[in-house]
C-alpha cells in the first residue's frame, strides 16, 4: 500500500543504499553471530563509518543533522531483514537522545562523537530482577560521596549488556519519603567503572545474536560529572522519552510483519499440496487476507504517529496504543505465517522461524502489553 509519509528522493536513495549495506555486511554472517550470542564490534564500527549511527546528531558531535525519517528507514530495514538482534535503533533513537537532551555540553562532546563513530556502543539499564516494569520498586541506589556517587544494585535483561561502553543507568537517589517523580536519577556508567561487572549473555528463545546481560554495581564509583541531567529528575526524563521509544518499537514490529507477509505469499504461490498450490486453498487465502488487513491498519496508524511525532505533537497515549496493538499484531502474523509453511516453518533455515522467535519479545520489552493497557486506561480517565 502507498504510504502517507512524504519520503523525499534523498530518503528513497538512502533506503536503497542502507538496504544494500545490510545485505552486504550482515546476511552472510548473521547465523554465526547468533551462534556467538553477540553482534561483533566490527559491524558497529562499519555502521558508524557509513554514517548510520545517531544520524540525527549535530555535525558538532559527528552526526549528519538528519531528520527522523532516516531513523525510521534504518529501523524498518533492519526489521525487514530479519536481523532483529542488531539493536541499532535502540542505540540511535532510544539511548542517545537521553545524552543529547539532558547532557551538558561537556558530556555531549565527551560521549556523542564516540556514539556516532561506532567507537562506543550504548545501552540503558532500568529493569531489575524483582521489579520488572515497576520502576517505583527499583532497589538500585546511588549515594553521593564527595566528588563521586556510589552505586549499588543489579539490573537484568539489558540489551547490548556485554558489548556496551556507555550505559544510562536509573537509580534511586531520594530518601524513603521522597515522591517517586523526585526520587530517581540517571547516571552514565562507563565500561571500566570500578565496581561494575556483567554476566551473560542470557540465553533466550529469540534474538540469539543480541547480547542480553545482567549488570552488577557493587560500590561502583561514578564521578559526579556522570550524573545525567539534574538529580531527582530521572523518572521525569524517562517518561519524556517513552513516546519515541514506544514508537520505535511499533515501527520495527510493523516492518517485520510486512516482511513476513511478503515471504509467506512467495512461499504459498510456489509450494504445492494435494495437487495444487497452497495459494489456491481457501484457508490460505482467508488467513492471508485477514493478515494483510491487519498489517494495513498497522501501517496507517504507525505512519500517522510518525508524522505527528515529527511535528512535535504529544502522542504519548497513541504510541502506547501502537506499542500494544502493532506488537501483538506481529505475534499473530508470525504465528499464522509460520503455520502456512508447515514443518518447514519450524526449521531454522527458513527465515520465518527467526521472525517467529524474535517476535515473541516485542510484547514484553520496552513495557509489556499489560503495562501499555494500564497506561491507556489512565489516559481514558479510568
Amino acid at each position: 500500500m502507498d504510504r502517507s509519509i512524504n519520503f523525499l528522493e534523498e530518503h528513497v536513495i538512502f533506503r536503497e543504499t542502507f538496504r544494500r549495506f545490510i545485505a552486504r555486511e550482515a546476511a552472510d554472517h548473521y547465523s554465526s553471530w547468533e551462534s556467538a550470542g553477540m553482534v561483533p564490534r566490527e559491524i558497529w564500527k562499519k555502521f558508524g563509518d557509513s554514517g548510520y549511527l545517531v544520524p540525527w546528531a549535530d555535525e558538532t558531535y559527528g552526526g549528519n543533522g538528519a531528520d527522523f525519517l532516516y531513523s525510521v528507514i534504518i529501523a524498518e530495514e533492519i526489521a525487514r531483514s530479519g536481523f532483529g538482534s542488531l539493536f541499532i535503533a535502540m542505540h540511535n533513537d532510544i539511548v542517545a537522545p537521553y545524552i543529547a537532551s539532558y547532557g551538558t555540553e561537556e558530556q555531549k562532546m565527551r560521549w556523542l562523537p564516540r556514539c556516532t563513530s561506532g567507537d562506543a556502543i550504548l545501552a540503558v539499564a532500568m529493569t531489575e530482577p524483582e521489579t520488572g516494569s515497576d520502576l517505583a520498586s527499583m532497589r538500585t541506589r546511588a549515594v553521593k560521596n564527595g566528588d563521586s556517587w556510589v552505586l549499588n544494585g543489579q539490573k537484568t535483561f539489558i540489551s547490548n549488556g556485554l558489548i556496551s561502553d556507555i550505559i544510562v543507568v536509573a537509580a534511586k537517589t531520594g530518601t524513603g519519603d521522597t515522591p517517586l517523580h523526585k526520587s530517581m536519577s540517571l547516571f552514565v556508567v562507563e565500561r571500566d567503572a570500578p565496581g561494575f561487572s556483567r554476566n551473560g549473555p542470557i540465553k533466550k528463545i529469540g534474538l540469539h545474536a543480541q547480547d542480553t546481560a545482567e549488570l552488577f554495581f557493587d560500590d561502583c564509583i561514578i564521578p559526579s560529572e556522570n550524573l545525567l541531567g539534574m538529580e531527582g529528575m530521572g523518572f521525569i526524563y524517562l517518561m519524556q522519552k517513552l513516546q519515541q521509544e514506544r514508537l520505535v518499537c511499533a515501527m520495527g514490529a510493523q516492518a517485520a510483519a510486512e516482511r513476513c507477509l511478503e515471504i509467506t505469499l512467495d512461499y504459498v504461490k510456489e509450494r504445492s499440496a494435494f495437487g495444487k498450490k497452497l495459494s489456491r486453498f481457501q484457508n490460505t487465502q482467508f488467513v492471508l487476507a485477514e493478515t494483510a488487513a491487519e498489517i494495513a491498519v498497522g501501517r496507517s496508524f504507525t505512519d500517522d504517529l510518525i508524522k505527528n511525532h515529527m511535528a512535535g505533537k504529544d502522542v504519548t497515549q497513541e504510541t502506547s496504543m501502537a506499542k500494544l496493538w502493532v506488537c501483538e499484531m506481529l505475534k499473530r502474523v508470525t504465528d499464522r505465517c509460520l503455520q502456512l509453511f508447515g514443518g518447514y516453518g519450524y526449521c531454522a533455515e527458513y527465515p520465518i522461524s527467526r521472525f517467529y522467535a524474535d517476535a515473541r519479545i516485542q510484547t514484553i520489552y520496552a513495557g509489556t502489553s499489560e503495562i501499555m493497557k494500564l497506561i491507556i486506561s489512565k489516559g481514558l480517565g479510568l
